[in-house]
């Protein structure tokens, strides 16, 4: 009986080892979440953008907006009416409008090269984006990696467990078999 008891023993051991082993398992997975998300912390305070930039943007926002739109009509509609009925033709800007052709070219000229800015700007954030989504992906192809691993090893061990119990419940059969011939 006392055999009995040590096998026990040993096997609730094992069992606590096992608990022990799941529970560094765990921990090392928290530990790589952790770096991971370091990671794309770093990646957003790396893409810091100049002064420049964020104005090429805001720039850019209200230049593609129904409010510049609507604006700049109202001024070229203003523009046209002031100087053609402007009192003894003494206008600034007679027909055919050559200074307001010059001022909306240089609009043009201007405006172009921040829109570009600010588009190569929101192609790296999406660049970054795309980067940071791969590896979010990447990190949770890893977890279900490890957990199929682990759930097999929690399968084997398990199995293990089950097969050394079942020796021990046939022994403790096999014994009080042999005691009750012995009566």
């Amino acid at each position: 009986m006392s055999d009995t008891n040590n096998n026990l023993e040993e096997l609730f051991f094992e069992e606590d080892i096992h608990l022990n082993h799941l529970a560094e398992l765990v921990k090392q997975s928290i530990k790589e979440e952790e770096l991971l998300t370091t990671k794309l912390i770093e990646m957003d305070e790396e893409g810091a953008f100049s002064f420049g930039e964020k104005c090429a943007d805001r720039v850019a926002s209200f230049g593609g907006s129904w409010s510049f739109i609507i604006t700049f009509g109202v001024f070229i509609a203003f523009w046209v009416l002031l100087n053609s009925l402007w009192i003894n033709n003494k206008s600034l800007d007679p027909y055919p409008f050559i200074f307001l052709n010059l001022i909306l070219s240089c609009i043009a000229a201007i405006q172009a090269p921040i829109i570009m800015m600010s588009q190569n700007r929101k192609e790296d954030k999406d660049r970054r984006r795309l980067k940071s989504d791969y590896m979010i992906n990447l990190k949770a192809e890893m977890e279900l990696r490890g957990l199929h691993q682990k759930i097999d090893l929690m399968m084997a061990e398990q199995m293990q467990s089950l097969f050394k119990f079942q020796k021990e419940q046939i022994n403790l059969l096999l014994e009080l078999k042999e005691m009750k011939k012995e009566k």
